[in-house]
């Protein structure tokens, strides 16, 4: 049997907060598949974008965008005031998104949200984070490490951290523990309703296709945290880079800095870190898409 579908990434869903989100719009927009005879509802990938604002350039191939946190659901748990953020500059124009306006702006919010929540009392959450373990805990750290670098890359942290001397590693863990919480809050909430969205979806005969790129962002917690999974030096910096040759779309070519795998780590461990990302890419999607790209050196 033949199906159809639509590509719309969540953050063109409708929104009067800067982006679209996990809101109403969400759910709206599968009633429309329904009505319209679709199957299939295409995403681009959910991960938190770095410079740039990729999506396939995310601080994580794990964690998801904390822009995609319906801000109305957060006041509904109690967490948020609408009056506290529906006067909030996120952008004028609604056609597209200003990163820089949300950058400044959204996250504040959220951090309102987080110090509001009673995580202490919540026994979800706390199975969250240790189901999610294997990623979040170097993703959370990664994130608030970030922070105390003033947003720099972590291949311009400072030494001991940049290589995660067990000493700067404890240290950091212990300065930045409130951060660490709430970057594990946020991807707590993000897979809290991104699964309602899912759900209803499925539940009304939809599926969701995902997107994810094939490499990782450099600027990513899986570079920092797990080196041994691509080609880098001693010094942990990439021996070789991918891109994508001269085309009709670019006459030059172009260089996307993703640092390649070691695919002999890789073969040697069983494939084991690529497995254990499509298990998580299978929870949050029905239908996993791979981006390729096409590989050259540098």
């Amino acid at each position: 049997m033949r199906t159809c579908g639509i590509l719309l990434p969540v953050s063109s869903l409708p929104s009067p907060y800067g982006i679209g989100c996990f809101s109403q719009a969400a759910y709206d927009f599968i009633d429309r598949l329904v009505q319209a005879g679709q199957a299939y509802w295409q995403i681009l990938p959910l991960g938190p974008t770095g410079y740039g604002d990729s999506p396939y350039q995310p601080f994580s191939a794990f964690a998801g965008n904390p822009y995609f946190i319906d801000l109305d659901t957060l006041a509904k748990e109690g967490l948020l005031a609408k009056k506290e953020y529906e006067d909030l500059d996120l952008g004028t124009d609604a056609r597209r998104v200003d990163y820089a306006k949300l950058y400044q702006e959204r996250f504040a919010i959220l951090k309102r949200a987080f110090l509001r929540a009673d995580l202490e009392h919540d026994a979800e959450f706390e199975r969250f984070c240790e189901d999610q373990k294997s990623w979040l805990l170097d993703y959370s750290l990664y994130m608030a490490v970030k922070n105390q670098f003033d947003g720099k890359a972590w291949d311009e942290w400072d030494d001991d951290i940049r290589m995660r001397c067990p000493r700067a590693m404890a240290r950091y863990r212990e300065e930045c523990a409130e951060e660490i919480r709430y970057y594990s809050f946020l991807q707590y909430e993000f897979a809290k309703q991104w699964s309602g969205v899912k759900a209803y979806a499925n539940q009304r005969g939809i599926k969701i296709i995902g997107d994810i790129p094939i490499y990782v962002s450099f600027d990513s917690s899986e570079c920092w945290a797990n080196p041994e999974l691509f080609q880098f030096t001693s010094e942990r910096r990439p021996v070789r880079v991918a891109g994508c040759p001269p085309d009709a779309f670019s006459a030059d070519g172009q260089l996307w800095g993703n640092p390649l795998y070691d695919w002999d780590y890789h073969e040697k461990h069983g494939f084991d870190w690529w497995i254990g990302r499509l298990e998580h890419c299978f929870t949050l999607y029905d239908v996993v898409r791979v981006d390729q790209f096409r590989r050259i050196y540098k």
